[in-house]
C-alpha cells in the first residue's frame, strides 16, 4: 500500500494548485483524477484544444498551470476513481483500469469541483436534451457540435461562454435566457465588488457582444420551459412561444460537488446566495474533519481563478500542519493567494444575485420526472412526502430516489426541494442526501481482485 503525506482528489485548478505548493515544500503528493488529463472542466483537453479557434482563447490560461503541475513531481494518476475514503485513517480506496487498489495519506484535500444544477423540466429526459456542460465536454474532447437547430436554455456565465464557443465552431444556438433578476437589482447587491471585479465584468460583456456578433439570437425573460417531441426532442416551448429544436442544452448554473464530502460526514452549511449546500471550511480549506480539507468550487462556486488560489492555500496549509512550513513562512506564502482569491471573488455577489436559480427548478410539475435513474416523477415524490418522508434519505425507502447510478447527484436537490415544498419548510431545513460508498460504481471483479491481492500479501 502506497503512503503519502498528502492526497489530492481532483486535478482541476484547485487540485493542481494544491499539489504544486505542497511539492514545493517537499511533501510527497498523490493526485487522483477521473479524467485522462489534468485541467478539470474549465481546462479539459487544454493541450489538444490550444489551437482550436473555438476553444483556444479560454483554455490558454491553463496551459502554464498544467505544465507546472506535470513537472512538480506529484504522483499523478489519471483515469482513477476514488470510491471510498476513511478520513480517520487516511485510507483511500481507488479503482483504475478495472483494478482496485488502496493508498494512505496523512492529509487529504478534496478538489472535486462543481456539477451542473439539475434542470427538471417537462421533457428533459427526451433524447436530444442534455446539460450544457455535457455539450461542452463533447466539444472539447471530440470537436462535436450539435447538428440541426440547437437551443441553449438557461442562464449564467457558462451559458454565454458555450453559446460563443458553439458559434465560433459554426453552430450558433438560439439562447433562451431564463434570468429573472434585473441588472439593477443585482447591482444593488454588488457593492464595491463591482469596482474590484470590473475586469471580469468587462470580460463577460465582451463575451455577450461576441455572441451577438457571431449570430447567436437571444430571447430574454423565458418562463415555463418544456421540451416536446415524439421519441426525441423536436421543439422547445415556453410561455407564449415555441421554436423548432433538434438539440436542447439546459443550464441553470453550477453547484459544489459535495458527494464525497457528505459521504464522509463533513459539516455543511446552506449557501443562500447560491441556493446549495457547501462544506464548512476555514480560510485555508480546513474542514470539520482534522485530516481533510476542501478546495475550489467544491467548497463554494467562485470560478477557476478563485479555485486555483484556494488550492494553493490548502496546499500551503497542509505543509504547515504536517510540520514542514513554519508559521512565519506560512504567513508570507499565503499573502499572494489570499489576495488573488479576494480579487477573483469580488464580482461574486453581483453574479449570484443576477443569476439566482428560479424557484421553479426545485418545484417541477407532478408529471415531470425528477429522478432519472429510477424514473420517479415529482408527483410521486410529493405523495411520499405527504406520507411521511421527511428528507431525501427517507425518500430512498419510499421510492429508491438516490439509489440509481448517479447516486442522487441529479435528483438530490430536486427531491429535497419538493419535500420542503410539501412540508412548508425553507430549503435549508431539509437535510441533504447522505451518500454511501462506493461513491462511483465499481465492478465486483475489481473488488475481488483487490481482496485476493490483500490475502496474498497477508499470506
Amino acid at each position: 500500500m502506497s503512503r503519502y503525506d498528502l492526497a489530492v482528489i481532483g486535478a482541476g485548478p484547485a487540485g493542481m494548485g494544491a499539489a504544486i505548493e505542497a511539492r514545493a515544500r517537499g511533501l510527497t503528493v498523490l493526485v487522483l483524477d477521473e479524467n485522462p488529463a489534468p485541467g478539470g472542466q474549465v481546462f479539459r483537453s487544454a493541450v489538444a484544444c490550444a489551437h482550436d479557434p473555438a476553444l483556444g482563447p479560454e483554455v490558454a490560461p491553463g496551459l502554464p498551470l498544467i505544465e507546472t503541475f506535470l513537472g512538480c513531481g506529484a504522483d499523478y494518476r489519471p483515469a482513477t476513481t476514488l470510491w471510498h475514503l476513511d478520513p480517520e485513517e487516511g485510507v483511500l480506496s481507488l479503482a483504475a483500469a478495472g483494478v482496485a487498489t488502496e493508498a494512505v495519506a496523512r492529509r487529504v484535500i478534496l478538489a472535486t469541483g462543481a456539477q451542473e444544477r439539475p434542470v427538471p423540466i417537462p421533457g428533459w429526459t427526451l433524447p436530444g436534451v442534455m446539460g450544457a456542460g455535457a455539450a461542452q465536454i463533447l466539444l472539447k474532447t471530440a470537436g462535436a457540435v450539435p447538428t440541426g437547430r440547437s437551443v441553449l436554455a438557461g442562464q449564467g456565465p457558462l451559458a454565454w461562454l458555450l453559446a460563443v464557443q458553439l458559434a465560433r465552431a459554426g453552430a450558433a444556438p438560439l439562447l433562451l435566457e431564463t434570468r429573472g433578476t434585473s441588472v439593477a437589482a443585482a447591482l444593488a447587491r454588488a457593492g464595491i465588488g463591482l469596482l474590484a471585479g470590473r475586469g471580469l465584468l468587462l470580460k463577460g460583456l465582451a463575451l455577450m457582444a461576441e455572441a451577438r456578433r457571431l449570430g447567436v439570437r437571444v430571447m430574454t425573460g423565458v418562463r415555463g420551459l418544456r421540451a416536446e417531441g415524439a421519441g426525441r426532442v423536436e421543439r422547445v416551448a415556453w410561455e407564449g412561444a415555441s421554436a423548432p429544436c433538434d438539440t436542447l442544452l439546459l443550464h441553470e448554473g453550477v453547484i459544489p460537488s459535495t458527494h464525497v464530502s457528505r459521504a464522509i460526514g463533513l459539516d455543511h452549511a446552506w449557501d443562500a446566495a447560491q441556493g446549495c449546500w457547501r462544506p464548512v471550511t476555514d480560510a485555508f480549506g480546513a474542514s470539520s474533519c482534522p485530516g481533510v480539507a476542501v478546495a475550489g468550487d467544491g467548497a463554494g462556486i467562485g470560478g477557476w481563478e478563485a479555485a486555483l488560489a484556494a488550492g494553493r492555500l490548502a496546499g500551503l496549509d497542509a505543509a504547515r500542519r504536517l510540520g514542514v512550513l513554519e508559521e512565519a513562512g506560512f504567513a508570507a506564502a499565503v499573502a499572494g493567494p489570499l489576495a488573488a482569491r479576494r480579487a477573483a471573488l469580488a464580482l461574486r455577489p453581483f453574479l449570484d444575485a443576477l443569476y439566482a436559480p428560479p424557484a421553479a427548478i426545485l418545484s417541477p410539475d407532478d408529471a415531470t420526472i425528477a429522478c432519472r435513474c429510477e424514473e420517479v416523477t415529482a408527483g410521486a415524490i410529493r405523495q411520499a412526502a405527504r406520507l411521511g418522508a421527511t428528507g431525501p434519505n427517507q425518500m430512498k425507502a419510499h421510492l429508491r430516489c438516490g439509489m440509481g447510478p448517479c447516486q442522487g447527484r441529479l435528483c438530490g436537490p430536486t427531491v429535497a426541494g419538493l419535500i420542503a415544498e410539501v412540508h412548508g419548510l425553507a430549503p435549508q431545513e431539509v437535510p441533504p442526501l447522505r451518500p454511501r460508498a462506493p461513491y462511483k460504481p465499481i465492478t465486483v471483479g475489481a473488488l475481488a481482485g483487490s481482496a485476493a491481492s490483500t490475502q496474498q500479501g497477508v499470506a
